[in-house]
């Protein structure tokens, strides 16, 4: 009888213990951002759709980026939304204000996915989004160390962080498409 006490104690011990040990990492849905066009992304509005973050920057060698970006989003617009975030944290090259990065991407490239105000990405002051993306403590799958403009972080269609991509990984290769198509 004893023994049977005990062990019952020790199953609901043991229950007890792992339930304070299970970590629940967020969803990216837990987000809101200032949109560079002064409203609100809310990211909990993409449910059912993957979610392709990118660190982007207007005077960079991969600024080019902005055009496989807006066809990749023409194109899968139904299962995926593209959302750019403006960083002059890399050689100096989103200097320009909210405004002109806006009219900038809209005239030279017609970004029409949804861009955010100007952040930081890495470091002390790294927006709560880019701590999340790049800490595996918050997102539950990987570290990431953000060395350059035009990072991507690809988001399934549950709020999950499924892959990292580093800038040279066009938006339309083959490594970032057969999570699309």
């Amino acid at each position: 009888m004893r023994r049977k006490i005990y062990y019952s104690f020790l199953l609901v011990f043991i229950i007890a213990v792992s339930s304070f040990t299970i970590i629940k990492y967020k969803t990216i849905y837990a987000f809101k951002v200032e949109s560079i066009d002064g409203g609100t992304i809310n990211f909990s509005k993409f449910k059912g759709k993957k979610i392709l973050i990118v660190n982007t920057a207007s005077e960079c060698q991969f600024t080019y980026q902005y055009a496989e970006l807006q066809n990749l989003y023409s194109l899968y617009q139904d299962k995926l939304v593209i959302v750019g975030f403006p960083c002059n944290q890399f050689g100096n090259q989103e200097a320009a204000s909210n405004d002109d990065i806006n009219t900038f991407c809209k005239t030279r490239y017609g970004v029409t996915f949804p861009l955010a105000t100007k952040i930081e990405v890495k470091g002390e002051n790294a927006a709560p989004i880019y701590k999340w993306l790049c800490n595996k403590a918050e997102n539950g799958v990987m570290d990431v160390t953000i060395k350059w403009n035009f990072n991507k972080f690809l988001i399934n269609e549950k709020g999950k962080l499924i892959a990292h991509f580093a800038s040279n990984v066009r938006a339309d290769s083959d490594e970032i498409m057969k999570y699309i198509k």
